[in-house]
């Protein structure tokens, strides 16, 4: 059977209703629907957060509807196809996934489910997708006419130029030569102009419609910190930002780049009154994954991870993600930061950010062993997040530009609430420029220190024997503090035109330090703020979250719900998000059903959970009701 565009769409919104309990799709969901339930190919950008996953599942539920077969989904993380899984099997939807969890006889009976089409979607992750064995299973259900779409997730795990490369998604191509015909949806949240072309290319994409959605995600405050004591900056913005008024804090991700650091902030955090767990890939399987199955059960935990943690993570309430050390460029950036808010409540992206941030992430580049031609895209992209880092502007805007998108300033980032001041910059770059340029001629290279004590005039010992106090560059920057020097220098290593090596971290002019030199490039560099002025941001309104609105009967009646959604949770294994979200359980709160009737056009609650736990929520709601007691009497108004 074939499906016009039309009848896709309709089909899709009665699955909307009827299995995901939604009114209405957003943004550009409706058409990818369409397009793709009809059997159209799609490449999918969508912002993390932005409903990506009923892209693929409402298509694939529509088209077995249909009886053109089962949907296959390429994923990349167990944890991912768990929750996934475990979501879908909630609303009534036949789902399974195959992965290294499974043993061999759980495995065949799965792969005996998926033959006899019993499944709407299957998740596999992409090693063993593309192994000879699966594989001719494929062709099977293809010969059959039961292979109703290919859906591949975190698409840009494709391109060598995305932040989170992996080989093994380049071979997925083989699916356009043993399945023609078969419709395919490429989906990530993050990708410029390089990384899009990289997928069409990969994936044989070439005549697939592209549908980007904005990246926006206005929820999200970004702030850039100078660091200074980055450890104790973030304990002070948790507690300023995300501790609640009973001392609880909310649940946060912090990333480190190493596995070293990852356990001493942990260790640190956990000192400090937070409930902290490490995560990185120098731990074993089981602890990783009971750190992260906790992380996402349970409330209020702080992750401290490298980047091996959190594709994939659907944990709704997460509201902050701090980031202590660089990343390698704002995709990777507006991936990671994408984890916070994904429930549409203000979450903040906080990151502190230094000179050696800036060294340590060049040398990664140099050393890297790849070929120029590479190593100039992956310049090119710390590049564009040193600019994000070193703006004045507003971060959103600079953010969106990135990926194509205009935008006014947002009026909800550190540099839009309180504006930076900036001074002229340009001569104190030329005087350190020139600086090292003079010690270069006295026969060796220096690290920043003794550039800044000459620079300054301070008559160390290492300065008096080599003579540097009768260079000509000798105390001429004396006016700045030594603090102010390490900005200039952090910018102009930024700019490319200083470059730091060695294992003492020399200093060396770059061609690009020319035009500075010459006075034909300004420098304009932000004031240093005072004291914690320069660490924080404005305290988030949390009157504006949902839950706070709601009159305090009415909250009581929520916290009922929330705690035998706990329950139900422990009893199927999943995290309390994937019974219920706190957006259903609010409106829930809102309307205080009191017969079956009343449930009806819940956002989140679909025929399956209506049936399934309708009763109970009733039961839940009159109970909470009964120990709050009676409403409180609303105010006369006087008729005028």
């Amino acid at each position: 059977m074939t499906l016009t565009p039309a009848q896709a769409l309709a089909e899709g919104r009665r699955v909307l209703a009827e299995v995901f309990g939604y009114a209405d799709f957003r943004g550009q969901q409706a058409d990818i629907v369409a397009h793709v339930a009809a059997g159209g190919d799609a490449l999918v950008l969508m912002p993390t957060g932005g409903g990506k996953s009923l892209c693929y599942q409402i298509p694939a539920i529509v088209r077995q509807r249909a009886g053109l077969g089962v949907t296959v989904v390429v994923s990349p993380l167990i944890a991912l196809m768990h929750d996934q899984v475990g979501a879908l099997r909630e609303a009534g939807v036949e789902a399974a996934f195959l992965n290294s969890t499974l043993a061999p006889e759980e495995a065949a009976a799965v792969e005996q489910r998926l033959m006899r089409g019993e499944l709407a979607l299957l998740y596999a992750a992409p090693e063993r997708i593309v192994t000879p064995r699966f594989l001719a299973r494929l062709q099977a259900l293809h010969a059959a006419g039961r292979l109703a779409l290919l859906a591949i997730d975190e698409a840009h795990c494709v391109s060598q130029w995305g932040h989170d490369f992996r080989p093994e998604y380049r071979e997925l191509a083989v699916l356009a030569e043993r399945c023609p015909g078969v419709p395919r949806i490429a989906l990530t949240a993050t990708a410029d102009a390089l990384t899009r072309a990289d997928i069409v290319a990969h994936l044989r994409l070439e005549g697939a419609r592209t549908f980007v959605a904005s990246f926006d995600r206005p929820n999200i405050r970004y702030t850039i910190v100078e660091k200074d004591h980055a450890l104790r900056q973030l304990l002070r913005f948790v507690a300023d930002e995300h501790t609640l008024p009973d001392g609880r804090h909310e649940a946060g991700i912090v990333y480190c780049a190493s596995r070293r650091k990852v356990e001493e902030v942990a260790a640190r955090l956990q000192a400090a009154g937070l409930r902290a767990l490490p995560y990185h890939a120098g731990l074993d399987a089981a602890t990783r994954q009971r750190h992260q199955d906790r992380f996402l059960r349970e409330e209020g935990l702080v992750m401290v991870a490298t980047v091996a943690f959190g594709m994939g993570i659907d944990k709704p309430d997460v509201r902050f993600v701090a980031h202590l050390d660089l990343p390698k460029n704002i995709e990777s950036y507006m991936q990671e930061t994408g984890r916070a808010g994904r429930d549409g409540e203000p979450a903040n992206a906080w990151m502190a950010y230094g000179l050696q941030d800036v060294v340590q992430q060049r040398r990664l580049i140099d050393d890297s062993g790849a070929d120029e031609a590479f190593k100039r895209v992956l310049r090119a992209k710390l590049e564009a997040l040193l600019a994000l880092a070193e703006s004045t502007g507003c971060r959103r805007q600079q953010l969106l530009a990135y990926f194509g998108e205009a935008s006014p300033p947002c009026g909800n980032c550190d540099n839009c609430l309180q504006p930076p001041q900036t001074w002229d910059a340009t001569e104190a770059a030329r005087k350190l420029l020139s600086c090292i340029y003079r010690l270069q001629q006295s026969g060796a290279a220096f690290g920043a220190g003794h550039v800044i004590d000459v620079l300054r005039g301070q008559a160390t010992d290492k300065v008096r024997a080599h003579g540097h106090e009768r260079l000509s560059t000798w105390a001429i920057g004396r006016e700045l503090d030594e603090a102010t020097w390490r900005r200039v220098l952090r910018q102009l290593v930024a700019r490319g035109a200083v470059q730091v090596a060695g294992e003492f971290h020399t200093l060396h002019l770059t061609p690009a330090a020319r035009p500075i030199l010459r006075g034909e490039q300004p420098l304009h560099l932000r004031v240093a703020a005072e004291g914690r002025r320069a660490e924080r941001a404005p305290r988030q309104a949390r009157a504006l979250a949902s839950e706070a609105r709601l009159p305090l009967r009415e909250r009581e009646v929520l916290a009922a719900l929330k705690r035998w959604r706990a329950e139900v949770a422990r009893a199927h294994d999943l995290p309390a998000y994937v019974i219920f979200h706190d957006a259903t359980l609010v409106a829930l709160a809102q309307r205080l059903p009191q017969c079956d009737d009343d449930l009806a056009g819940i956002p989140g609650l679909g025929e399956k959970k209506r049936a399934a736990y309708g009763a109970e929520v009733l039961r839940v709601v009159a109970q909470a009701l009964q120990a709050a007691g009676p409403a409180a009497p609303q105010p006369l108004v006087a008729r005028v």
